[in-house]
């Protein structure tokens, strides 16, 4: 019985070095020409990182954005009280993460800049999963894990991959899609729904946002 305590407390201690490495391994990326966004934008980095490493520029047809630190963008103009679809065009381009990463939209955004920001996130990944989480404040709780779904389109071997997400808010139900084709559903009550609309993207990552609208109804 010692033997084998002696040897998992072994392979623990081996373990861990090796995940901190790993952790070390994936550091986030500087990136050239940061600092900046394009008029009517804001944005919010995880852990109050360097806004140097974001670089957000005009790029026809929408925006494109480059990553270090994962963060939200939005336009405060952007904001939904009641029935709306909201819709991003995403593009995932190349070079293809370390990890999957994860990007999508998010909506009713709350105090976006303060310590109590909130708000209801949307997300796929390379592997073609998706997830929903709420953030408020620094605590998060998960809505749907992160499941497949054919709906997703995943990344090619290069890193490139197109998804429209939208989330439409409309008699107490939001719906949750991906290039047309609902993947959840839930009360209007049970997420946030109230506020900004936007994008999240995670570290490291290289999106081009070809389109973000608002369509109140």
């Amino acid at each position: 019985m010692r033997h084998i305590l002696a040897l998992t407390a072994l392979t623990v201690a081996l373990a861990a070095p090796a995940m901190a490495q790993d952790h070390q391994a994936d550091p986030d990326k500087a990136v050239a020409g940061g600092g900046s966004l394009p008029t009517g934008w804001m944005a919010r980095t995880d852990k109050d990182a360097a806004m140097t490493n974001v670089k957000f520029v005009d790029m026809a047809p929408g925006w494109h954005i480059t990553l270090g630190p994962a963060a939200i963008f939005y336009r405060p103009a952007d904001t939904v009280s009641g029935s709306a679809h909201a819709v991003a065009l995403l593009h995932m381009t190349p070079p293809k993460p370390m990890h999957p990463e994860s990007f999508g939209m998010f909506v009713g955004g709350q105090d976006l800049q303060g310590a109590n920001q909130s708000y209801t996130y949307f997300l796929i990944r390379a592997d073609g999963k998706f997830m929903i989480k709420r953030r408020i404040g620094d605590k998060t709780t998960t809505v749907v894990p992160w499941t497949a779904n054919e709906a997703v389109k995943p990344a090619d071997d290069e890193g490139l991959s197109s998804n429209e997400l939208s989330v439409q808010i409309k008699g107490g139900k939001v719906s949750f899609m991906a290039n047309g084709k609902e993947l959840y559903s839930a009360n209007a009550a049970d997420v946030d729904t109230k506020g900004v609309v936007g994008v999240r993207i995670n570290h490291n990552l290289s999106i081009h946002l070809e389109k973000m609208e608002v369509h109140r109804m």
